[in-house]
């Protein structure tokens, strides 16, 4: 069994965020800067950075810890993510126990 990322990536053309989960880091950055994915809000972009990755145990915990990051709609706690290495490992912990 892989590993599972949540990731965060920024483009700087729309300055924004975008937030996701998957099992190969680099490949989903390229599926994104291409449009690979039609219906996905990142379209509106092809300068996709990735600014944050957190590695997870389960695809399971990373769909958590994505839905979680996701609900707070918060650009300041994305940022803080990204800036703060002890939130990922407090969600970790959080969100270690499949449910």
């Amino acid at each position: 069994m892989g590993s599972f990322f949540v990731y965060i990536i920024y483009s700087k053309s729309t300055d924004r965020y975008y937030i996701g989960q998957t099992e190969d880091l680099g490949e989903r950055l390229s599926m994104h800067n291409s449009h690979f994915f039609t219906h996905s809000f990142t379209k509106i972009a092809s300068d996709w950075e990735l600014k944050y990755a957190l590695t997870c145990r389960s695809r399971s915990q990373a769909l958590r810890i994505e839905s979680h990051i996701k609900k707070n709609k918060s650009r300041k706690y994305i940022e803080d993510v990204i800036r703060h290495e002890s939130i990922g490992l407090r969600l970790l912990e959080k969100y270690q126990n499949p449910q």
